[in-house]
């Protein structure tokens, strides 16, 4: 398996475009903010506090500076030092020759078992969907892009399926969470709710919501596997198979001791990481100390020399750096915003439309508007602290419960977080599977329409049953 460098201006370009737009937006929408103030060492907005402040429009002096000023952003060099060490330890792993025997291995019975054919979609989407609907699984998703995507190909279905297994699959599990601490929990908080409480509706949206994206991939996997000249990546896919040679899968004997040994390693740290996340609260700093730990240990599992070790980690973390410029690239997007003091504005702006609304209205507005929201601050835990200190004060004066507010919350933050161009997140998932945004939005956006339904079908039986 090669982990090829990011070749994709496009996306470059568009993230920096949006970087230019969001500084002409702060010279045409009016500067204000919202009074803070430390809620349980976080923190959040004062309702009804927001008043104006001086202008403070967005030159191009900021626009320049805006990524290097995002390289010193704490949350975006924590991510962006996550990718590089995960570039590096799959260079080890690349070296091993581990992960390749694992996808020869899962492809060839892949081939010989109808049942494993059927049941290999769905059930890798609901351990992800249960990533996102427990611990909030979201940066952990961005090593698995690095296996899922050639074993995709390998299995005959494309770049599209090998992203979306992990990626939709958590995604769909974090939009319709029962236990994210990170949304719920914080949520759940700061509207005086006791923490996870209404888990049983929440559980029955996760399961709708896990399933509508299984049915998505699965048939748009199932029509690719049958003529593959219908993929959207499928010129790009056909120059990765040749530098991934699928070509001995048949002839594939099974996994070497090595290769077994260096592969439950690797098990083992993602169980660590579990663990770990659910029980400690570890974040990416931990995650990233985890990862290098493996990463020795494959090493040594492994037999590879220091010189073997050192270079393959380095030439991994090389390979990255393409991802990394993506996420600061969209981390300064938020910079600019922030700077120009306008996401503040366009919150009290949404909020105020939502007061003469039904009580059903209101809840499906909320969705709409944490869905806006998210596209300027995509992180879930952020948002929770701009926009919930607002929404729940809102949802008592139009009838809605604190709970359905909650659910609106996740809905919004959960479903735009697979598509939006300012998550880091995404668009790092995007380019390591080399996939650009444009071909990536094309594809996902029925999924996405559906969502948005579904989320305003969801929203009614809350109100129904004074949930």
């Amino acid at each position: 398996m090669k982990i090829k460098s990011f070749k994709a201006p496009n996306t470059y370009l568009l993230i920096f475009s949006i970087i230019i737009f969001m500084a002409i937006m702060t010279w045409i929408v009016p500067s204000g903010e919202y009074d803070r103030t430390l809620v349980n060492n976080r923190q959040v907005v004062v309702a009804d506090s927001y008043h104006a402040t001086e202008s403070n429009p967005q030159g191009i002096g900021a626009v320049l500076t805006a990524p290097i000023r995002a390289f010193t952003d704490h949350s975006a060099a924590l991510i962006v030092g996550f990718v590089l060490i995960v570039g590096g330890i799959f260079g080890v792993m690349e070296k091993t020759k581990a992960i390749d025997s694992a996808i020869k291995s899962v492809a060839k019975a892949h081939e010989k078992s109808r049942a494993i054919e059927i049941l290999f979609i769905p059930i890798f989407m609901i351990i992800f969907s249960l990533g996102g609907g427990s611990f909030g699984m979201g940066e952990e998703v961005i090593p698995f892009i690095l296996i899922f995507v050639p074993l995709a190909l390998a299995l005959g279905y494309d770049s599209i399926v090998g992203v979306a297994i992990p990626f939709v699959g958590a995604g769909a599990g974090f939009a319709g969470a029962f236990l994210n601490p990170f949304t719920i929990g914080i949520a759940q908080g700061i509207a005086g709710l006791p923490l996870f409480s209404g888990i049983i509706y929440r559980l029955f949206t996760w399961v709708i919501c896990t399933a509508i994206a299984i049915i998505f991939v699965m048939l748009y996997a199932n029509k690719i596997r049958k003529n593959p000249e219908k993929s959207i990546t499928f010129e790009i896919d056909e120059k990765k198979r040749d530098d991934l040679d699928f070509s001995d899968i048949k002839n594939f004997k099974g996994a070497t001791k090595r290769h077994k040994f260096a592969l439950w390693t690797f098990t083992a740290g993602m169980l660590v990481m579990v663990i770990g996340v659910l029980q400690f609260e570890w974040y990416i700093e931990e995650i990233c100390a985890v990862f290098f730990a493996t990463g020795l240990v494959v090493g040594v599992v492994g037999k590879l020399s220091v010189k073997d070790f050192t270079d393959s980690f380095i030439s991994g973390a090389k390979d990255m750096m393409g991802t990394a410029f993506v996420i600061i690239l969209a981390r300064g997007i938020l910079i600019i915003a922030e700077d120009g003091y306008i996401i503040d504005t366009m919150l009290n702006s949404l909020a105020g439309l939502i007061k003469n609304f039904h009580p059903i209205v209101s809840s499906q507005a909320m969705f709409v508007i944490h869905s806006i929201v998210n596209f300027f601050v995509p992180s879930g835990s952020a948002k929770a602290a701009l926009t919930m200190p607002i929404m729940i004060p809102l949802a008592d004066l139009v009838g809605v419960t604190k709970q359905t507010a909650v659910l609106a919350f996740q809905f919004g933050d959960g479903f735009s977080n697979m598509i939006i161009p300012t998550s880091g997140i995404t668009m790092g998932v995007l380019s390591l599977a080399d996939i650009s945004w444009e071909k990536w939005a094309k594809w996902l956006l029925p999924l996405e329409i559906i969502f948005l339904i579904v989320g305003f079908i969801l929203l009614i039986p809350p109100y129904l049953m004074n949930w």
